[in-house]
């Protein structure tokens, strides 16, 4: 457990001089985890659920699918591990615009939507995650909208 700790610390807090790659590994990491989240706040995970994940993470990044699955099967271990959004959301703050945080979080509601069924546990997540990514009210009400009015791709 202390290992897989030191793994998070060291994937997500950033060197004091950090190549690009690895920047952008962390942040992918980040978002993984934060779209992992959303998936875990729901006692019952699908496989509609994790498929709107990997689509997320594949469209975000362009990653391949064999890339977006490694991904998320990080994001998993390191979600079981977490004890807080910060250390996700801040990396995200540093490196997305506004615009990109917005469509984060319209792809988090599509993750909390894709079963068909918004757990109240999915809703307090998406406001804690929201308020740390420091999205404006307007915003993310229609991003919430806009994912729950899109049917899910076939």
């Amino acid at each position: 457990m202390l290992k897989n700790l030191k793994e998070l610390f060291d994937q997500l807090i950033a060197p004091a001089v950090e190549s690009p790659q690895a920047g952008e590994h962390a942040l992918q990491l980040a978002t993984a985890v934060l779209l992992v989240e959303v998936m875990r706040a729901d006692p019952e995970m699908t496989d509609a659920e994790r498929e709107v994940v990997g689509d997320a993470l594949r469209k975000t990044f362009v990653l391949s699918p064999d890339e977006s699955d490694v991904l998320f099967d990080r994001a998993a271990r390191i979600s079981r591990e977490a004890t807080d959004f910060f250390t996700f959301t801040s990396r995200v703050n540093e490196s997305f615009s506004m615009q990109q945080k917005v469509d984060m979080i319209e792809a988090m509601w599509r993750v909390a939507y894709a079963d068909g069924n918004l757990d109240a546990h999915e809703n307090h997540v998406m406001r804690r995650i929201g308020d740390l990514l420091h999205v404006p009210q307007g915003a993310y009400a229609n991003a919430k909208m806009r994912a729950r009015d899109t049917p899910p791709a076939p």
